[in-house]
């Protein structure tokens, strides 16, 4: 695994108290994932949303499909990190 990745399951296990074991898993499900479907996308998010104990508005959801499916997400930490938290 790589610096970043390492990074990365860190925050989110510091953030979420979410097992970097289950991102895993999640991570494995949808390796074959068509990311332009939007209803695909969605039950990814609520999937996540649930896994972290943390319920996410209609219009946050709305707003994280539309950046999943329109290939318009950002892949620096800050901007991820301002998205989720709006």
């Amino acid at each position: 695994m790589s610096n970043f990745q390492d990074k990365l399951f860190d925050k989110v296990q510091q953030n979420s108290d979410i097992n970097p074991k289950e991102i895993h898993k999640v991570a494995d499900s949808v390796k074959q994932a068509d990311f332009s479907d939007e209803k695909t996308v969605r039950q990814l998010v609520q999937r996540l949303a649930k896994m972290a104990n943390k319920p996410i508005p209609k219009a946050k959801e709305d707003k994280i499909v539309e950046s999943i499916t329109k290939n318009n997400m950002p892949m620096d930490m800050q901007t991820l990190n301002k998205m989720f938290k709006k």
